[in-house]
């Protein structure tokens, strides 16, 4: 019995409107799979593994996720007068701020993908956190400022309003965020994954205490079967 490789990614197919998958291994087997079967196939690797079976099999590079983790202990608090963090908010307004937080997520890197088709990607993913109470609001003077979103250990997006950028919130926003995030689940450690592009988020969670561990470059494939007449 031939094991199957692909994991459907169903949050996804709503999106791109066409069947998603995550490739489990890079095992030729399974990069055959995607070889036999329309959909839209992310694989993440080692950086250091050889990609030429990747390429051979029509997958094309797109990003490279580093993955920090803070210990509990080691997580720095920092306060800012007026910033707050809540569960209390208007669903509107966040996803509002969703709508214009996500420019270069690895999705609006697929030349495949329609940038339209990458912003609707987030936007729902935020919409499905607030529909499992996982983001917290981001309030500057009562005022929402961004969101904070989670599952778990794992630190999911962070997102600003455009009209508090760069005004030094962000390490008090976060580190609430994180503070309140380990207590509320009893958690030793946290975990996140931010592009190796995004060097402003990755200095954030370094000057919070996390400390760069893994990485994974990401690869996507569009297989489009023509059917025969």
């Amino acid at each position: 019995m031939t094991a199957d490789y692909l994991r459907p990614t169903p949050w996804d197919v709503r999106n791109f409107n066409i069947e998603t998958f995550e490739v489990m291994s890079n095992e030729e087997e399974a990069l055959k799979q995607t070889d036999e079967r329309e959909g839209h196939f992310t694989i993440k690797v080692d950086p250091f593994e050889n990609a030429r079976s990747l390429l051979e099999h029509g997958f094309y590079y797109v990003d490279t996720l580093i993955e920090p983790v803070c210990q509990k202990e080691k997580l720095q608090l920092f306060t800012r007068e007026g910033a707050t963090i809540s569960t209390e908010y208007n669903r509107e307004s966040i996803l509002a701020v969703a709508e214009e937080t996500f420019e270069h997520g690895r999705f609006h890197r697929d030349f495949n993908i329609p940038n339209e088709q990458a912003d609707r990607r987030y936007v729902n993913w935020v919409s499905d956190l607030i529909d499992k109470r996982q983001i917290y609001a981001l309030k500057y003077k009562e005022e929402i400022a961004g969101f904070y979103g989670f599952e778990q250990e794992n630190v999911l997006l962070l997102g600003m309003s455009k009209h508090y950028r760069n005004q030094g919130l962000a390490k008090a926003f976060t580190s609430k965020g994180c503070a309140r995030q380990i207590e509320e689940n009893g958690l030793a450690e946290l975990r996140t994954s931010i592009s190796a592009a995004n060097a402003a988020s990755l200095n954030l969670f370094y000057s919070l205490g996390f400390r760069l561990t893994t990485a994974k470059d990401v690869y996507h494939k569009l297989n489009r079967i023509q059917s025969g007449r």
